[in-house]
């Protein structure tokens, strides 16, 4: 099969970067032609910012580049991960005018939240869930500015109005819980398929197990805060690694028994995943599907989570790992102490996480979703054609 995939990276990469590059390394070991329509957000800094605005909205490089693409390499379907903000729209409607199904992977809530993550000063907030999102302009939710947000916003009022989500053959959500919001937002719940992401894996190594681990971003989104609470609140001499950067930081200083390991290589990440009791993901806002979650599952890693979004229904209770109420760094601190104090039934739950990860999220069921849902958009596609007729 021909498949263009197109992306939109981040300054700072991310996790929605490591699944294209991993999708697409899949598709080739597998014998599919695949070709990248790739824009990288370094660009912004050498675009005037009113350019980059008229780019969000629609980008007439967008709209040629794709068409030489169709046009030379023909394409059985073009496979969209991140479009905002420098492929724009454009992508999906020059695809679909041109007759190539079109399948956007949803990584997070942008589509119908813009600030991607359902998150207002600390708070859950859903006032633009299937509504117009002007409320996020008053509250500056992109970036801290209204000028930014009011242009995300006017994009997304733009391409409903032009039926641009309409010319997606399947949406791909990353779990059941993702599909339901994205539906209760008002997008065509026939044209969803369920996709998680998925990681390579070692059989994790039979060895005894200590400590506590976080990898992400150090941000108040990601919890630092009720973590670093939690922590000073257990008293205990287990230790945390915490692998990663970002501005939360601080929030971490001075607490005792804290390896701070910054950024790390995914081969060192693995290896210490390997050798913690449990990884521990303490979210505040409303996550799509970790794939740092689905590293520690392969791992043998049971999970400690936020009882948040789709985290609630990733993290079997006393399964693959244990919950907490989110913010709630006491119910964080007291989860830690059992775990710390149980390590048998940490390790019957790193066995259990194995297995789902090896039912779920192995490259082998991911290979057979892709071809799935690029049946079923080359088919929808064909119908979106015989009804316009």
């Amino acid at each position: 099969m021909k498949i263009l995939v197109a992306h939109n990276a981040y300054q700072q990469r991310g996790g929605e970067d490591e699944v294209v590059d991993a999708e697409v390394a899949l598709l080739r070991r597998h014998g599919h032609e695949v070709r990248t329509l790739l824009r990288h957000n370094d660009e912004l800094r050498s675009i005037p910012r009113a350019m980059a605005a008229m780019q969000t909205f629609g980008s007439g490089r967008t709209r040629r580049e794709v068409q030489v693409e169709i046009d030379n390499f023909r394409p059985a379907v073009v496979h969209v991960h991140n479009w905002f903000p420098l492929l724009s729209p454009s992508l999906h409607r020059t695809c679909a005018q041109a007759g190539v199904p079109v399948v956007q992977t949803l990584h997070n809530f942008r589509l119908v939240c813009p600030q991607a993550t359902f998150l207002r000063d600390g708070r859950i907030c859903e006032d633009c869930l299937g509504r117009a999102p002007w409320p996020a302009v008053r509250h500056a939710c992109y970036r801290g500015s209204r000028a930014q947000t009011a242009v995300l916003a006017g994009t997304l009022m733009l391409h409903r109005a032009l039926g641009t989500w309409h010319d997606v053959s399947v949406f791909v959500a990353l779990n059941e819980f993702c599909r339901r919001k994205f539906a209760q937002a008002g997008l065509p719940v026939q044209r969803f398929a369920v996709k998680p992401n998925f990681v390579a894996a070692p059989l994790p190594a039979d060895e005894r197990r200590s400590g506590f681990l976080y990898v992400g971003r150090l941000a108040e989104e990601k919890g630092l805060n009720v973590l670093a609470a939690a922590w000073a609140g257990t008293g205990g001499d287990a230790l945390l690694r915490v692998v990663g950067e970002g501005p939360a930081s601080s929030a971490l200083d001075a607490l005792p028994h804290v390896e701070r390991l910054g950024r790390l290589p995914a081969a060192a990440v693995q290896q210490h995943m390997a050798q913690a009791r449990a990884l521990v993901l303490p979210s505040t806002c409303i996550e799509s599907h970790p794939r740092t979650l689905v590293e520690a599952f392969a791992a043998g890693l049971p999970v400690i989570a936020s009882r948040l979004g789709a985290l609630a229904e990733l993290v079997q209770e006393g399964e693959t790992g244990l919950l907490f109420d989110p913010s709630d760094a006491a119910a964080l601190a007291d989860r830690l102490c059992w775990a710390e104090a149980h390590p048998h039934e940490m390790a019957r739950m790193g066995r259990r996480a194995r297995e789902v990860y090896e039912a779920e999220y192995t490259p082998e069921r991911n290979h057979a979703l892709l071809m799935d849902i690029y049946g079923r958009a080359a088919e929808q596609r064909a119908a979106d054609a015989a009804s316009s007729r």
